[in-house]
């Protein structure tokens, strides 16, 4: 982290003289000259001295100490308190979220200086008093700083990523969420500095502050102001202090936030740590690994209950690749996030199972999952970019994901990621690991999350869309070292995409969705050689052929999840409809031991 060099020496001076006075040889600052008041400046009293003959520049100096303790004392409270408040209950929603945050509404029903000055007549005068007030003062402002950063933040694919990777709760927050909402409550943390300087200036004015004889800049405000007309250089020194200390807090607290920016953060060199053997992996079997019986996803909505995805039925084999494809809309990406737990607040499980050695995936509880996901089961996201986090290095998140599985040092896990960063056909594997995801390319990245996804030997590992956001030139290299992992590894693979043309390279068996339904399945080549429903036709003519033949686009859109038709869901689309279609729905039937279709015509086609 590289901070800008004027504002901390700015600030650093300021606390330093706070700190120093008693070392400075100042005058005693509350030892009276009477008969020399308001004295004007001199060699021997700077500044001059104040309307008790008190020596102005150690008031200044020893002022400092009371007011700066009482503004940094009350907003490192309230900056703890407040954005904790803020991180746990936006991350954790529901009754947590609202006791938290209405709790905090209540204070913010209070004018500040108002309760300020009600808590002081309550309690008395005093700096433990003001330290309390003005932290209970400034808790929602943090707390809604850290509130609204923490919903963002929450909703980044690489928050996604942790839980996938069977982080707990606390370490979402602390490492993921909070590192990526600091700058914000830096700047939150400024302000509140600033704003209880003068707040505590203000009480002290009034008299309902810092207690005389102990000096500080509101008492010498207030003092000043009775004096102002013989001697109105005692009214500047305490404001040029006041001023000079707020800019220089705001300054630095902007330097830090520009400095935690994840692109302002250089690489640093580092010991190279020795590689690890990669672990023996089992060979492929082929028995039922995943069992997915049922499946139906409801979203609650003002107007009802939709099904995005219903009645979803599939099984992957041990070794085997599973490929869905579909449209953009046709529940693809909501079958895969259900599987591994990972569906969005609004969306639930309403019927089905999903059997994976032996417990059902639909019914276990968020701690079963946190052993599950990142271990057993994995899942490669769209864009890498979003999905690794902006403030880590790649090497620091692969070395997370494994020791949130097992019980090894940091310098293991950090090697063991620098072999999976070797494994993955990254290049200077040492040197990329101290990277961050910014300063990698996106094939570079994407083969980080596979890499995080391998790290624990998974089962299973759910890609969805892997390559979407890439050139041809890198899928083809993803799509290889997917296939090498595969047979190295003997890891079942669910690949959910919308490309044909990867789909035909990478599956073995290939399952078709639309509408949120599957509508055929069946082995790669039976299906992209003889499809058995319309809709699979459709797609294959719309993909780009070999020979330079325009594709023929599928006419129509998806039809939005609200709408619910009587038969079949691609009927309005369809070209071989008949009247049937429009009023009978139609169930899959089995046409060969494997090959499945969702088509009152399959035997037509």
């Amino acid at each position: 982290m590289k901070l800008a060099r004027g504002p901390v020496i700015a600030v650093a001076v300021i606390a330093g003289l706070a700190l120093a006075a008693p070392l400075l040889g100042l005058p005693d600052p509350i030892r009276m000259d009477v008969a020399h008041r308001m004295a004007q400046p001199s060699w021997q009293h700077p500044l001059g001295l104040d309307e008790f003959g008190r020596d102005e520049l150690s008031r200044i100096v020893w002022g400092a100490r009371a007011s700066l303790a009482v503004a940094f004392a009350a907003s490192l409270i309230a900056g703890l308190v407040g954005t904790s408040i803020g991180v746990v209950g936006g991350f954790l929603r529901g009754i947590v979220e609202l006791t938290l945050l209405r709790a905090v509404d209540v204070v913010l029903c209070f004018p500040p200086l108002l309760l300020a000055l009600l808590v002081v007549t309550v309690l008395g005068p005093g700096a433990g008093t003001l330290i309390l007030v003005l932290s209970v003062l400034y808790v929602p402002g943090f707390a809604r700083v850290a509130y609204a950063g923490t919903l963002s933040v929450r909703a980044q694919d690489y928050v996604e990523a942790m839980r996938a990777l069977g982080a707990t709760r606390p370490r979402i927050m602390l490492r993921t969420i909070l590192p990526n909402i600091i700058g914000p409550v830096l700047v939150q943390l400024s302000l509140a500095a600033a704003a209880a300087i003068v707040l505590e200036s203000g009480l002290s004015f009034l008299g309902l502050g810092v207690v005389p004889p102990t000096p500080s800049w509101g008492l010498a405000i207030g003092a000043a102001r009775a004096t102002m007309d013989q001697a109105p250089l005692l009214l500047l020194w305490p404001c040029l202090a006041l001023t000079a200390t707020i800019l220089a807090m705001n300054a630095l607290c902007d330097a830090l936030r520009d400095a935690l920016e994840p692109h302002a953060a250089p690489r640093t060199t580092g010991q190279r740590l020795r590689d690890l053997l990669t672990p023996g992996r089992a060979v492929p079997s082929g028995d039922r690994l995943l069992e997915l019986r049922g499946l139906t996803v409801a979203i609650e909505t003002p107007q009802g209950t939709v099904r995005p995805v219903r009645e979803v039925s599939l099984t992957v084999a041990e070794g085997e690749t599973l490929a869905i494809v579909g449209e953009s809309g046709s529940g693809k990406t909501l079958t895969g996030l259900a599987l591994l737990g990972l569906l969005p607040e609004a969306a639930r499980v309403l019927t089905g199972s999903a059997r994976f050695d032996g417990a059902d995936l639909l019914r276990l509880g968020e701690t079963s999952w946190r052993g599950l996901r990142g271990d057993a089961l994995a899942m490669v996201f769209q864009d890498p970019m979003s999905s690794l986090n902006p403030l880590h290095r790649v090497g620091a998140q692969i070395a997370e994901a494994i020791t949130s599985h097992n019980n090894v040092s940091a310098a293991e896990a950090a090697a063991r990621a620098v072999a999976l960063l070797r494994e993955v056909g990254i290049p200077d594997p040492a040197r990329r690991a101290r990277a961050f995801p910014h300063e990698m390319s996106g094939g570079m990245r994407q083969r980080v999350m596979i890499a995080m996804a391998i790290a624990n030997g998974p089962r299973l590992v759910v890609a969805d869309e892997p390559t979407a956001s890439l050139d041809v030139t890198i899928q083809a290299q993803v799509l290889d070292l997917l296939a090498e992992l595969k047979q190295q590894s003997g890891l079942a693979l669910i690949f959910i995409s919308h490309s044909l043309p990867v789909v035909a390279e990478i599956a073995d068996r290939v399952a078709v969705m639309y509408a949120g339904e599957i509508v055929e399945e069946g082995p790669v080549d039976a299906v992209f050689g003889a499809p058995l429903h319309p809709y699979t036709a459709g797609l294959i003519a719309s993909a780009p052929s070999e020979d330079g033949k325009p594709p023929q686009a599928i006419g129509g859109t998806v039809p939005s999840p609200e709408i619910v038709l009587p038969g079949c869901r691609f009927a309005p689309r369809c070209s071989r409809r008949i009247d049937r279609c429009e009023s009978e729905p139609a169930a899959m039937v089995e046409v060969t031991p494997g090959r499945r279709s969702r088509c009152l015509r399959w035997a037509e086609l």
